[in-house]
């Protein structure tokens, strides 16, 4: 088997055929070159997992809270494995005593904390497909995944029992039992049992339960055991069906890479749990964590309050979305301006030398130790509690300006990874110390096949000596297919092989970069296609703007955007250029237009972009991008139909005044 970095090739490539694009070879990481990893003994299911943790580990720290004492937060109060444990198998009683049977669907609606996972665990015990609901869909997502998934039984947050109550009656057809996390008000009885429906607290659910005692069904490899519906950007959500296997089979891929990175799990690591575990990311971290016998801590629901959550928990491994760790990024760029010449001097003395050291190929811990004791410590790790060893960040693309800032002075590994829900999300992440692996997202997990499919219409060719293409991946962490949609099933999963729709280059190293988006292509009025999320891509590279959404069309000639710029720098800006007024005067300031103009067309030229790749006009809108003007799915990714809608009136005008 040909090696290529840190993958293998396990089968050649082959010519366009019978109407299918040519598609490049296939590749595995050099960590399974001797076959994928075997599923760990014994475990064919989530509950497996959960059930052979309690065994090994029984008084270990399981799921932790912060206790509030006179209203103020205090330290973690936790349950232990075997604890809780208890509390699911009562709950699992309760569940049953509703009349909810082994294949039956259970809705979860709620911020991630210790009732989300034991209900989770309850339908794992079961054989129930776990719904997870969530909100940020968009409006009336949940009303539609409960009548999609027909969801029967609903555990829901004290907070968010109303968001469920205004989906009926539509969705009391299916829907007959709500449990609430906390407690539940004497109105929200009275509403609920207008309809025939039965709500309980929390305690008051666990004791339907007592005394009562149901066997639990087998659990197969095969068995569905989550629908996690996703955002997709347009048309109605889909149900992701994802199986025992695919789980299990990831959790022993995670498994035999942290070990051949020398970075294993064990029982002595902290998790904290904040990103939503309505999300398939953060659903099969904890698994991880739990077949070690970790511990996970939850975060009190508040962004406010995360850092404040991070120092009392001091996790080992932290995870993020692009969005937190650019806020960070932020923070720390604000941190060190404000520090003074002589501090901000010695900062960029340790900053160059320790890159210089990390480029040469040191490790990060030996390119600068005391760098990292007098300098970088204070900076990143103290703020995230003391003891993170690993940071890494997925569901959107990591700036590379930030990720590089990270890697030298987090004084931890920080590395980039990406999946989707039909892969289970691992499917690729970049491996410690490789600084040459910045800006991609690391060669294969060890537990899938990767290969690239040319994209004839938009120049991508898997064949080349710069392979690119569609990304599809093989593998047994793949989803079992979208619920009651045969047709999109069979769109996306060809000969065995998911195509993802985004569209990567190998990299000699045998890591991955993402370069653009099939479907996000279009054709202007003179016959030339643009890639657009190439582009954003290109033009996101100035320093200016934090967001930039391209337009154009087969009626137009020209391309034109709507940019969200950087509050500082336009600020900055004008008062070396002495324009008065707030930001969001500025936006409607044609100089400041004219100046952004002027950094695109630098950075188009700088990359040798093609003239009607340019951008001839753009609007400023000092509000960024958001989930609440459903412009963004909740992994971040751009609603384009929904910003066409929102900005046609701008849209219009800009090509109006713009020829």
């Amino acid at each position: 088997m040909a090696q290529k970095g840190f993958v293998i090739e396990v089968e050649p490539g082959t010519e366009a055929n019978k109407g299918r694009p040519s598609m490049g070879p296939a590749y595995r990481s050099v960590y399974s070159r001797d076959g994928f990893p075997t599923r760990i003994e014994g475990m064919e299911s989530c509950w497996d997992n959960f059930r052979m943790s309690v065994d090994k580990f029984p008084d270990n720290k399981m799921l932790g809270r912060r206790e509030i004492v006179n209203g103020k937060p205090g330290k973690y109060v936790w349950r232990t494995y075997k604890e809780v444990y208890d509390l699911v198998m009562k709950l699992g009683n309760s569940i049953r005593s509703c009349g909810v049977e082994e294949g039956g669907r259970c809705g979860i609606y709620g911020a991630n904390c210790s009732e989300w996972i034991m209900s989770m665990e309850a339908c794992n015990a079961h054989g129930l497909y776990c719904v997870p609901l969530y909100d940020t869909l968009g409006a009336g997502a949940v009303e539609f995944i409960i009548c999609h998934a027909e969801v029967t039984i609903a555990f829901v947050e004290e907070k968010k029992i109303p968001e469920v109550l205004k989906t009926f009656p539509n969705a009391t057809k299916y829907l007959k039992t709500i449990v609430s996390f906390g407690n539940v008000t004497p109105e929200q009885r009275e509403e609920v049992q207008k309809f025939g429906l039965a709500i309980y607290s929390w305690d008051e659910f666990l004791l339907l339960g007592e005394n009562k005692q149901y066997d639990l069904p087998v659990k197969r490899k095969s068995d569905i055991c989550t629908i996690m519906y996703t955002s997709g950007t347009t048309g109605d959500p889909k149900g992701v069906l994802i199986s025992n296997n695919s789980i299990v089979t990831l959790i022993g891929g995670v498994k035999r890479l942290l070990e051949s990175v020398n970075e294993a799990l064990s029982a002595k690591d902290v998790y904290l749990s904040y990103l939503p575990l309505a999300h398939i990311f953060d659903r099969v971290i904890e698994e991880c964590f739990i077949s070690h016998g970790a511990s996970i801590g939850f975060w009190r629901g508040d962004v406010k309050l995360l850092t404040e959550d991070i120092a009392e928990l001091k996790p080992t491994i932290f995870c993020a979305v692009p969005r937190v760790l650019e806020r960070i990024y932020s923070g720390l760029q604000q941190k060190i301006s404000a520090g003074g010449f002589l501090k901000h001097t010695i900062f960029n003395f340790a900053y160059s030398y320790k890159l210089h050291n990390m480029k040469k190929g040191s490790k990060h811990v030996d390119a600068a130790p005391i760098c990292d004791k007098i300098v970088f410590n204070k900076v990143v790790k103290e703020g995230l509690g003391g003891r993170v060893r690993l940071i890494l960040s997925g569901a959107a693309p990591l700036a590379t300006h930030v990720e590089a800032f990270l890697r030298v002075v987090a004084c931890c590994h920080v590395l980039q990874g990406y999946g989707l829900t039909e892969t289970c999300a691992g499917t690729f992440v970049s491996l410690p110390n490789e600084l040459n692996m910045l800006g991609t997202v690391g060669p294969p997990v060890p537990n899938v096949d990767v290969c690239l499919e040319s994209v004839p219409e938009m120049g991508y060719d898997a064949l080349s000596s710069t392979p690119r293409g569609e990304i599809c991946i093989r593998g047994e962490t793949l989803f079992s297919g979208y619920y009651k949609r045969e047709d999109l099933t069979k769109e996306v999963m060809v000969g065995g092989w998911l195509h993802t729709g985004d569209v990567g280059e190998w990299q000699p190293n045998g890591s991955m970069k993402i370069v653009d988006r099939k479907k996000n292509i279009f054709k202007l009025s003179q016959g030339e296609y643009v890639a657009v999320e190439n582009l954003e891509n290109v033009y996101g590279l100035v320093p200016d703007i934090d967001s930039i959404w391209i337009y154009g069309n087969s009626f137009e000639s020209f391309l034109i955007a709507v940019v969200n710029p950087n509050k500082q720098a336009l600020e900055r800006w004008a008062e070396e250029n002495s324009i008065p007024g707030d930001f969001n005067s500025l936006c409607e300031n044609a100089k400041a237009k004219e100046y952004l103009l002027g950094e695109l067309a630098r950075i188009a030229k700088e990359k040798k972009l093609k003239g009607f790749e340019f951008i001839k006009a753009v609007h400023l809108d000092p509000v960024p991008f958001d989930m609440d003007r459903d412009l963004l799915t909740p992994t971040f990714k751009k609603k384009r139909p929904q910003l066409l809608k929102y900005y046609q009136g701008v849209i219009d005008n800009m090509y109006k005044t713009a020829k």
